[in-house]
Parts: structure tokens; C-alpha cells; sequence
């Protein structure tokens, strides 16, 4: 590096981290999959047929599902996936949607938040800090387990209305998607603990194009453009801010509260690149860039698409999303406080 006029250093960034692009796009292409498989659907008309006509009950058996699936198979997928479920449950069973809409992308988030590729900051946070897969997933079970407990709270303490719901259209099970969907996503999770990123696309890519050609045109490239376009804005903004020596929190609550804040200003992956230039510790950011999804619309992807597809309005989605975020916040913190 040279100073020239006495100004900064000059530097040679890298403009976009390929690695993590390269993971989550990886990952992305592997939950399309695993969508068109169609062994989430499938669940659907044995929920409905366990929830007894209770929404209250179907929401406690749908949103666990949503939940789990969630931390396989990413928070942005899941909303492709069950959103639409959600509209077509609403429109056969007089089912709230706003209600339902609101509290799939928030338990979206919330079991997105558990595992290295539940979703893109924690991808992002995984290869930064060269975690173990087990050691990222425990570390962050107490948090989930208690969003979830939260969740489910709001929704046992929630008027019960009765639905009375139709028959749904039988869906077929594509066996041999499953099986490459599932044997890729055990593949890129250990290229991904190894360091093997770039080759984890190549192999994902070459798979689809060869025996299942139907995913990749049916995956959404756009959606890689804009994680691309994140990646090289923010990584520049954390660079200025240490420059200008402004100090962002690195541990504990603060950074908690800071990153469950930005997030709800700039999004959560976003967020996660800005404060990864101070080099925090990583547990408090995870919490709080994964707590921060769950408020205003935008402090998620996951909350754009579900909100998109379902067409519920912003003002109703906040009046559930926000009240969720506040009390997941709160019970963030004190876990982090007593050091659980």
C-alpha cells in the first residue's frame, strides 16, 4: 500500500467474497431441490387433516414444520415454499392470512437462525470465523429454542377460530430429486466445513445439469445478483467506517442490540458484513443479526418474499412481527447476560 498526499492508504479489495457467494448459491440451487421434490408439500394435507379444524392447532403443528425446515433448507426458500401453502390454506379454510403469513416468515427466520446454512449471515459468520458445524449449531440452539418457545406462545395465547377446510390436490413426490438434493446438501455442508467453496458450485451445478435440469431453470439467478450486489457495497462500508474510526460494539449485549438494530434499517445480511470489519465476537452478532430478522419487513429477505407472495400489507405484518421481535430481543439478552 502507498500514501499519496497524505491521504489513506490505497488498497486492492476484493469486491465480492466468492467463497460465501459461491456457498450460498450453492446451497440455494440444493433447497430448489429439494422444494421441487415436493416432499415439503406433501406434508400439508396431513396437517390439515391433524389440526381438528383449530387454527390454533394448525398453526402449532404447521409452524414447528416451517421451523425445521427452515434451518435445512434456508429462510428464503422456505417462504417460497410455504407461502404459497399458507394463501391456498386461507383461501380454502377462511384461515387468517395476514395472521398465518406473518408468523411463517418469522419462524422462517427463527429456525434459519440454528445451523451454518440456514441462511446467508450465517453462511457468511460460519466461513468467517471457521466454525464447526456442531459447534455454530449448539451454540445457538438455546436462542432458537427459546424464539420458538416465544412463537408459540403467541400463538397458544391467540383467538382459536374454527376452519373448515376442503379437500387439497394430492402432490407427487419426486424420489430421485430428493435423493440428489438431499446427498448435495450433505456435500456442500462438508465442502463448506473444508474450505472448498468454489468446488461446491461446480459439483452442485454439474449434478442439476446432468439428472435434474428442471431446478436450475426454474432457480431464481436474481436472487444470487443481489446477495453479489450486498456483498460489494457493504464490505466497502465497513472498510470507510473502521477508516474513519468509528467504533462499532464487539461483544456482549451491545453488539447484540447494535446488530438486531442495523439490521432492521439495512437487513440482517447486510448488517452481518458491516460489523464483521470490527471483528466481533461471533456469538452476540449471530444473535443479534438473526433476532434483528424477525421485526420490520425489511430486516429480512425471507419477510420480502412471504410478504410479496402472500400480498399482505405492511402495516398488518408489523402489527405481529414487530411485538415478536421486541420480546425475542428482550429474551436475547438476558440469555447473553447470564452467560447460558
Amino acid at each position: 500500500m502507498t500514501i499519496i498526499d497524505g491521504s489513506l492508504p490505497k488498497r486492492t479489495p476484493e469486491l465480492v467474497d466468492w467463497g460465501s457467494l459461491s456457498l450460498i448459491t450453492s446451497l440455494i440451487i440444493t433447497s430448489k431441490g429439494l422444494e421441487l421434490s415436493g416432499v415439503f408439500g406433501r406434508l400439508a394435507p396431513r396437517l390439515v387433516g391433524m389440526s381438528n379444524h383449530s387454527e390454533k392447532r394448525l398453526f402449532l403443528l404447521l409452524l414447528p414444520v416451517i421451523t425445521f425446515s427452515s434451518a435445512i433448507i434456508m429462510n428464503d426458500t422456505a417462504m417460497l415454499v410455504f407461502i404459497p401453502l399458507v394463501v391456498a390454506l386461507s383461501e380454502l379454510s377462511g384461515l387468517d392470512k395476514t395472521k398465518a403469513v406473518t408468523l411463517s416468515a418469522i419462524s422462517a427466520n427463527v429456525g434459519s437462525a440454528l445451523t451454518p446454512i440456514g441462511n446467508p449471515q450465517n453462511i457468511i459468520i460460519w466461513r468467517h470465523y471457521e466454525l464447526g458445524f456442531l459447534t455454530f449449531t449448539v451454540d445457538m440452539f438455546p436462542f432458537v429454542l427459546l424464539w420458538l418457545v416465544v412463537l408459540l406462545f403467541f400463538v397458544v395465547f391467540s383467538t382459536d377460530e374454527t376452519i373448515s377446510v376442503e379437500s387439497l390436490p394430492p402432490l407427487a413426490l419426486r424420489r430421485d430429486l430428493l435423493l440428489v438434493s438431499v446427498f448435495l446438501l450433505g456435500l456442500n455442508v462438508y465442502l463448506g466445513e473444508t474450505g472448498r467453496h468454489e468446488l461446491s458450485i461446480a459439483i452442485t451445478l454439474i449434478l442439476f445439469l446432468l439428472l435434474e435440469r428442471d431446478v436450475l431453470l426454474s432457480f431464481d439467478w436474481a436472487l444470487v445478483l443481489t446477495f453479489a450486489f450486498i456483498f460489494i457495497d457493504f464490505n466497502e462500508l465497513s472498510y470507510l467506517l473502521s477508516k474513519a474510526s468509528l467504533s462499532l460494539p464487539t461483544g456482549g449485549v451491545k453488539l447484540l442490540i447494535a446488530s438486531a438494530t442495523l439490521s432492521q434499517l439495512i437487513s440482517n445480511v447486510p448488517a452481518t458484513v458491516v460489523f464483521l470489519g470490527s471483528k466481533p465476537e461471533w456469538l452476540p452478532l449471530a444473535v443479534g443479526v438473526n433476532a434483528g430478522g424477525t421485526g420490520f419487513i425489511v430486516g429480512s429477505l425471507a419477510n420480502l418474499i412471504a410478504v410479496r407472495i402472500g400480498r399482505v400489507r405492511l402495516r398488518d405484518f408489523h402489527r405481529y412481527s414487530v411485538p415478536y421481535f421486541i420480546v425475542a430481543l428482550v429474551v436475547s439478552i438476558v440469555i447473553i447476560l447470564l452467560g447460558v
